[in-house]
């Protein structure tokens, strides 16, 4: 057993928000954290992506108290937490003082590993949030989002992981959201990107297209240091594949995942009524939980598939899903082949869907689209063509350098602007990422008393001051 490999289970976040959208709650999860916490992973991924969203737009959870709630129950189990760079866990660029902050109260409140990714790879919209973790001390893991284009080669992204080194990672993962990477380009990768930086090396794909476990093992026979697997319940499909399975295959073969399997074990029962409990409810679509090997073809990675899929039904137009699949690599590639990837997966997704429920390609066009072809979001993997550009445009003034140089400080901008609806800057945050959604959240869950007037002792807020 000398053999180490790691093992973060995504059970808490990816799992879900690839199965379900993110619609697990903190009910869910709290009978089990201390069993997680006996489990011995290399770390639990549980908090960022999509769960903040999630947290106070569908299920009026505080975020940052349910990270609370994971730390206090699960304290001896590094929390990970994926992080979009300047985009934090919003749709937008944050000024560098709201990012700074952000990763202070995450790293203070629980995170102890930060995946850290830009959807374009642009080195320029890491650097800020490397920056901040690196002050912390936390781990900064930086990520490259895998995809495949004619310039995403194994030459470019082993150029890509020098960089993030020559940066200051502590390590690099390769993020294949899609499902998309095989076995031998995982091989040689993980091989490059080890010989190059010097650095563990950390392998997360999706069961998406039905390859993931045939990928894990040529990253663990090319020295990856930890492989992202989610319990058996909420695996397969656009999730991760089975952790159970995936360790016990590493055990006979004499590697050595420090992981106590009868507590593994009791986890997974617990999840199992989970699972039924969203099946039985819709949340949860069967669908969400069988591969598709159409998505080495159409690259979407699973938490998109799961949010279309919901989005169309919403819109009573489940019929056109295949359609739209279709419509998604044409919009990539007319936007210059960027990672499909948040914030850009929902950029051309939408964009996808608009075009075929149109009837007409770029009728109608998002502005955070059109923000992106501005350089808002940095710059395209690959040119994209004038003339696409002038159509959707115009003239415009567009940013060729780091876009976050634009956006003046903004955080004390912010608190002053939400007021009294926030008790302390976490509250002020939530407002940042999500204005509206955010502010409708707090006013919510947040009760503030009028003054009382007396000539006694006064109630301020909830506090007696004299």
């Amino acid at each position: 057993m000398g053999k180490k490999i790691g093992i973060t289970d995504t059970i808490l976040r990816d799992a879900h928000q690839s199965l379900m959208a993110t619609r697990m709650s903190i009910a869910d999860m709290e009978p089990i954290l201390p069993v997680l916490n006996e489990v011995g992973y290399a770390s639990l991924e549980c908090w960022g992506g999509a769960t903040f969203d999630a947290c106070i737009r569908f299920l009026n959870e505080d975020p940052w108290e349910r990270l609370r709630t994971i730390k206090r129950l699960a304290p001896n189990t590094p929390l990970q937490m994926l992080l979009r760079g300047q985009n934090l866990l919003g749709y937008r660029h944050y000024a560098d003082d709201v990012v700074e902050r952000f990763v202070q109260l995450s790293a203070e409140n629980g995170i102890d590993i930060f995946r850290i990714f830009d959807a374009l790879n642009d080195t320029r919209n890491l650097e800020m949030s490397l920056k901040a973790v690196k002050k912390t001390g936390k781990e900064a893991q930086l990520a490259i989002a895998y995809t495949i284009s004619d310039v995403h080669t194994a030459d470019y992204f082993e150029e890509l992981g020098a960089k993030f080194a020559e940066m200051g990672a502590d390590s690099i993962c390769i993020k294949d959201m899609a499902g998309i990477l095989t076995p031998v380009k995982c091989r040689d990768l993980v091989t490059r990107l080890k010989k190059r930086t010097g650095l563990p090396i950390i392998v997360h794909t999706h069961s998406t297209s039905g390859i993931a476990q045939m990928t894990y093992q040529a990253a663990v026979e090319a020295g990856a240091a930890r492989i992202d697997t989610a319990l058996s319940p909420l695996s397969e499909g656009t999730s991760q594949p089975p952790t159970e399975s995936m360790v016990l295959n590493f055990l006979e073969e004499g590697y050595d995942p420090g992981l106590n399997l009868e507590k593994m074990e009791e986890a997974a029962n617990h999840f199992r009524g989970v699972r039924d409990k969203y099946l039985e409810n819709g949340i949860l679509n069967a669908k969400m939980l069988m591969p598709d090997p159409r998505a080495l073809i159409y690259q979407v990675p699973g938490g998109m598939l799961s949010n279309m899929y919901s989005q169309l039904s919403q819109a009573k137009a489940v019929d056109k899903y295949d359609e739209v699949l279709q419509e998604v690599p044409k919009v990539r590639a007319d936007l210059g082949f960027p990672p499909l990837v948040t914030p850009l997966s929902q950029m051309v997704g939408t964009q996808a869907a608009m075009n075929v429920l149109t009837g007409e390609r770029y009728k109608m066009v998002s502005n955070e689209v059109k923000a992106y072809l501005l350089g808002e979001y940095g710059k395209s993997p690959v040119p994209i063509a004038e003339d696409f550009i002038q159509e959707m445009v115009g003239d415009k003034p567009r940013i060729t350098d780091r876009p976050a140089n634009h956006i003046p400080p903004e955080f004390e901008t912010l608190k002053a602007e939400i007021g009294d609806l926030a008790a302390n800057d976490e509250e002020v945050l939530i407002y940042a990422l999500f204005p509206q959604v955010g502010k409708d959240f707090l006013a919510k869950n947040n009760v503030v008393e009028e003054p009382v007037k007396t000539e006694g002792p006064i109630k301020v807020f909830g506090y007696t001051r004299r």
